[in-house]
């Protein structure tokens, strides 16, 4: 007899984000893993995707993986072993890599692993999600998420400059759009209040709604991949600070050493680095 295999990875539905909405903090919690089994992925979407970000090319943006990494992530912190609240949760850093070409007209899998760090010196609590895409039995791309689950004191940053560092030269900018939030959440799934509009963010402990990080790394991307003209296979980031919904974004880069910055507000916003 054929043993089944993973269930399907499903679409993200007002169930599913309902019960996200709706989750409770748990006392205690524990490493979790699941495998989700994926479809061929939708031409029509991916199209939209490239699009609506200006990637050139027909290819697979490297952040459009991220759409489906979500959900599993998602579907995975659904289970009652996860100790946290997901409503609210920041985004606040992600390495996204690319080891083979991808099939789009293939099902792939996605093994993930949800990793529940010990609070931090100022009480802040993080987990990590790692998740490999395998296809045919071999892994294609892996992305790695860091969140910020609970927040704790408030302590002053580390300054992000380093005295002495090459230049950075500009390669443009974008002006995020009052409803991006919600253009994004229809077309990624992720419909996390804090990104929507200001009241829903304020239910949050946040001022100002602000934008998806991986809609900002997804512009990123596609500028990074404008001016280096190659498709980016990896690219690794920390969002230091909100981008708010109506802000202006300019983005430098040093092609020396492949590191990138972004800066919204007269602070830096998104800093990492990058290969092709």
């Amino acid at each position: 007899m054929t043993e089944p295999g993973p269930p399907r990875l499903p679409r993200l539905s007002a169930f599913l984000l309902l019960r996200a909405l709706c989750k409770t903090a748990r006392p205690q919690g524990r490493a979790l893993q699941s495998v989700f089994a994926a479809d061929a992925l939708d031409r029509t979407h991916l199209a939209r995707y490239r699009a609506a970000f200006g990637f050139p090319g027909e290819g697979i943006p490297l952040t459009y993986h991220y759409l489906a990494v979500q959900r599993a992530h998602l579907l995975t912190m659904l289970d009652d072993a996860f100790p946290f609240r997901i409503a609210g949760m920041v985004h606040i850093s992600n390495l996204l890599e690319e080891l083979m070409p991808m099939n789009a007209d293939q099902p792939y899998q996605l093994h993930t692993r949800i990793e529940i760090e010990a609070p931090a010196e100022n009480g802040a609590r993080y987990c990590e999600c790692v998740t490999e895409a395998r296809q045919h039995g071999q892994t294609v791309f892996r992305c790695s998420s860091r969140y910020l689950a609970m927040r704790g004191t408030a302590r002053r940053r580390s300054a992000a400059h380093v005295a002495g560092e090459p230049a950075f030269v500009s390669i443009g900018g974008w002006q995020v759009a009052a409803d991006d939030g919600w253009r994004y959440a229809a077309l990624s799934g992720d419909w996390n209040p804090i990104h929507l509009g200001r009241w829903p963010a304020r239910l949050l402990g946040l001022q100002r709604p602000i934008i998806h990080g991986m809609h900002t790394l997804a512009k990123t991307c596609a500028l990074l991949e404008q001016a280096e003209g190659k498709t980016m296979r990896f690219l690794n980031c920390r969002f230091r600070s909100p981008v708010p919904l109506g802000a202006g974004v300019a983005i430098s880069m040093q092609a020396e050493n492949g590191s990138f910055r972004l800066t919204c507000e007269e602070q830096v916003a998104v800093e990492g680095s990058f290969r092709n």
